[in-house]
């Protein structure tokens, strides 16, 4: 994929045209799929069913609304703290996504999907070598409580739960040439028996086949762990590197054969599958920390659709507003593709996709990151001046006849 924006001028316009489309709408024969690292997590566990009790919690209110206004048929939202009677997805949906948000329209999804994930799991082990094996870095995946920045899917189609595959549990260990972290002097990172027992999923990597119509789409869903908040040994980077291998090998015949689910089940998806890729990945094509060549792996696979990037004008004016400006001269990529701001120089990062197979057709696509003389732009931050995320939700409208009443 060419990750070069054209134009300044004809990026300009499309951005403009899809957050009009985004909010306005689409043709009936198109569905709609989106990401949105809503950053709805909380630091305790149960906090965030506690906090959407209420249809008042301010945040919740504009990420609603931003569903509400783009429209997805299909939504993976992640960093959504999971519990296991699905109370805060319940929550969400009832006081949240059903209710008018500043005069938008509600949204109902007849479906969802969440399962546990590895973020907060307890391995038992140091991990991190501090002398204690209970923190958050001693976790499957970094995490203060189990379920913490998780994943739930929510869908106006019909989730084939049968054929659910998740990889939650499938060991870093078992991928061959794993990029296993090292030290300055050339021993592993980790010792033999925790790299024997580490998990490669910081979260989970979920198969879901979405009906639409008279065919069937696999939503891929994982959100791979940020390539930060280590050290030499690149740890993370390494881990990201890999979780988006997954994902590339699973949808790769030839590749595919040493992966197995959480049933035990061996392979990767049918090699005539029709899928989406979706999630915050964590890794920029250009900009950023990521270890060489991670989001290339699915980017530049050939079954792999290649469309332009989804583009904002919100990713632009944050690259070049004197009061707001975050790409620092070494930024590379086009800020219009970003979809993450994460302050300070260079911090703007294209990091959340939307990835369509090979063969699908891609109509129209956009990030949700307003300018600010665009509709939405109050969405962005909270009452207290905060951000809503420092994430934007991603969307991407696909030809497909999906046979259901919006």
């Amino acid at each position: 994929m060419n990750t070069s924006v054209g134009s300044k001028a004809f990026w300009s316009l499309m951005a403009v045209a899809g957050l009009l489309l985004a909010v306005v709408g689409r043709p009936n024969s198109t569905v709609r799929f989106a990401t949105f690292n809503a950053s709805l997590h909380r630091k305790t566990e149960g906090q965030l069913v506690a906090d959407l009790q209420s249809p008042d919690d301010p945040q919740a209110q504009r990420v609603a609304e931003i569903i509400q206004r783009v429209r997805p048929d299909v939504l993976l939202l992640c960093e959504f703290d999971y519990d296991a009677q699905q109370r805060a997805a319940e929550l969400f949906q009832k006081n949240y996504l059903e209710v008018s948000q500043h005069g938008s329209q509600p949204i109902f999804y007849p479906f969802r999907f969440l399962a546990p994930v590895n973020t907060g799991a307890p391995t038992g082990l140091d991990l991190n070598r501090n002398g204690t094996t209970d923190d958050p870095a001693d976790a499957f995946g970094f995490g203060e409580f189990p379920g913490q920045y998780a994943m739930v899917v929510f869908s106006m189609l019909p989730i084939d739960e049968q054929g659910v595959r998740t990889f939650q549990k499938f060991r870093w260990c078992d991928m061959p040439d794993a990029l296993h972290p090292m030290r300055d002097d050339g021993r592993p990172y980790y010792s033999a028996d925790a790299f024997q027992l580490l998990r490669l999923s910081s979260k989970s990597f979920w198969d879901l086949p979405i009906a639409v119509g008279n065919r069937q789409v696999h939503l891929l869903a994982f959100h791979p762990t940020p390539p930060v908040f280590d050290g030499r040994e690149d740890a993370n980077g390494r881990r990201n590197h890999d979780e988006i291998r997954l994902a590339a090998d699973y949808i790769s015949a030839t590749k595919s054969s040493y992966i197995y689910d959480d049933r035990g089940q061996p392979g990767g998806i049918d090699p005539l599958a029709e899928f989406v890729l979706a999630g915050d990945l964590n890794a920029d094509p250009l900009d950023g920390e990521s270890h060489p060549g991670a989001i290339d792996q699915l980017l530049h696979h050939r079954r792999v659709g290649h469309y332009p990037a989804p583009a904002s004008r919100g990713g632009w004016f944050a690259s070049h507003a004197p009061a707001t400006a975050t790409a620092g001269p070494e930024h590379q990529g086009d800020p219009r593709g970003d979809t993450a701001d994460f302050g300070g120089p260079d911090r703007n990062l294209r990091v959340d996709y939307v990835l369509p197979s090979a063969g699908l057709r891609v109509l129209r696509s956009g990030v949700f990151w307003p300018g600010p003389e665009e509709p939405g732009c109050r969405l962005l931050s909270l009452p207290n001046g905060g951000p809503t995320s420092d994430h934007h939700l991603v969307w991407v409208d696909l030809e497909l006849d999906p046979r259901i009443d919006r």
